[in-house]
C-alpha cells in the first residue's frame, strides 16, 4: 500500500508492508524495486506494518523476528535506513486509531471485503482487530496528512473509508484538518504463481508458488524450469505462463533478451527452455546482488538495528505533531 502527501519542496511517499510470510520476487517487483526508485524523486517513509500483521493468527517469538527480518531484507535490497520504521515504534499510530475508531461506521467495517474473506479463513476465532484494522490503515495514511494514496485495486474499499473518517473528523473540527486522499493508481509488475499463472504469486499458497528472493541459485532456476507454460487453451493468445515469464524477464531489466525472444514467440519458434533459461538468469542476478547486500548488513546486526531505532525515532516525531493536533480539537485533556 502507497501514501502521499505534498511537501513544501519534495512529495512524501508512506508505504507500509506486513512481516508475514517470505521476500518473493512478487513482493520484490511488485512492490520492493518500485519504493527503491521512488526515492530518488520523492521523500519516502517505509513501514513494516507489525501491528496490521496481528489481525491474523501469530506467535511473539515469529512477528518479532519476521520484524527484524524484513528490515534487514528491505535494507538489503536497496531501501536507505533513514527512510524505514517498524510501525511499533511509533505507538501514535495505534492512539490515533483509537480516536478514528470513534469516527468510523460498524457496518462500513463489516462491510470489507477483506474482512469478509480472511475471516472466512479461520472461522473458529475472527479478532476485533481484524474488523477495525482499515481504521488503523486510515491512521497511517492521515497520520502523515496524505493527500494522494497510490493503491491497488484491492485497497480502493479501504481508500474510500479513509475519505470517509476523514471527512466525519474535518465536519467534528469545523474546518480540513486532514486532507482528503485522492487515488493515484500506479503501473507496477503483477507477478504471478509460475506454479498456477492464474493466481498470484503468493508465500500463502505454498513454496511452489513464489520464487524468494533469498533462496540460492539452484532452488530458483528449479523453480523456473517448473514454470508452466502451456494451460492446454486452444486460444491463439498467448498462454497465461508464457506471458508472466515474459513479465518476470521485463521487470528483470532484461530487455534485449525479452525482445529477442518475443520476435521468436511471434514468429512461432520460441524454445520455452531459452525463454525459462532467460529469466532463470536474471531472478539470480538480482538474488545475487540483493543476498551479498544482506550478508555485508548482518556482519553488525546490533548497529543495523540500532539505525532502524533512530530513524523510527525521527519519523515519529512528525505523527507525534499530528496527534498533539488532533488531540486538542477533540477536548482531551493533556
Amino acid at each position: 500500500m502507497f501514501y502521499l502527501r505534498a511537501m513544501s519542496n519534495r512529495q512524501t511517499i508512506l508505504s507500509g508492508i506486513q512481516p508475514t510470510g517470505k521476500l518473493h520476487f512478487g513482493r520484490y517487483f511488485g512492490a520492493v524495486e518500485n519504493w527503491k526508485r521512488l526515492q530518488e524523486t520523492y521523500d519516502c517513509l517505509y513501514m513494516v506494518v507489525n501491528y496490521h500483521a496481528m489481525t491474523m493468527p501469530f506467535t511473539a517469538k515469529k512477528l518479532a523476528e519476521n520484524s527484524w527480518e524484513l528490515c534487514f531484507n528491505l535494507l538489503a535490497c536497496g531501501i536507505k535506513v533513514e527512510n524505514l520504521f517498524i510501525q511499533s515504534l511509533v505507538p501514535e499510530h495505534t492512539e490515533l486509531n483509537w480516536i478514528l475508531n470513534c469516527f468510523s461506521s460498524y457496518g462500513q467495517l463489516t462491510r470489507m471485503t477483506q474482512f469478509k474473506d480472511k475471516g472466512a479463513q479461520n472461522e473458529d476465532f475472527v479478532s476485533a482487530g481484524l474488523l477495525t484494522y482499515p481504521v488503523l490503515q486510515a491512521a497511517d495514511i492521515l497520520i502523515y496528512k496524505a493527500g494522494v494514496v497510490p493503491v491497488g485495486k484491492d485497497q480502493e474499499q479501504h481508500l474510500e473509508l479513509t475519505r470517509d473518517i476523514a471527512q466525519r473528523f474535518n465536519n467534528f473540527a469545523e474546518k480540513e484538518f486532514f486532507p482528503i486522499p485522492e487515488a493515484l493508481y500506479t503501473q507496477v509488475p503483477k507477478v504471478m504463481s509460475t506454479a498456477d499463472p492464474t493466481r498470484k504469486m503468493s508465500a500463502s499458497l505454498g513454496d511452489k508458488h513464489n520464487i524468494d528472493v533469498f533462496a540460492d541459485e539452484a532452488r530458483i532456476r528449479k523453480q523456473v524450469r517448473s514454470a508452466v507454460t502451456d494451460t492446454g487453451e486452444e486460444s491463439g493468445d498467448m498462454s497465461p505462463g508464457v506471458a508472466n515469464l515474459f513479465s518476470l524477464l521485463a521487470a528483470s531489466g532484461r530487455k534485449e533478451a525479452h525482445d529477442s525472444l518475443l520476435v521468436d514467440y511471434e514468429a512461432g519458434n520460441l524454445k520455452y527452455a531459452d525463454l525459462k533459461e532467460a529469466v532463470a538468469d536474471g531472478l539470480v542476478a538480482i538474488a545475487g546482488r540483493v543476498q551479498e547486500n544482506l550478508r555485508e548488513l548482518k556482519r553488525d546486526r546490533r548497529g543495523v538495528k540500532d539505525q532502524i531505532k533512530q530513524s523510527s525515532f525521527e519519523i515519529r516525531k512528525r505523527a507525534q505533531e499530528t496527534v498533539k493536533e488532533v488531540k486538542a480539537i477533540c477536548g482531551l485533556v493533556k
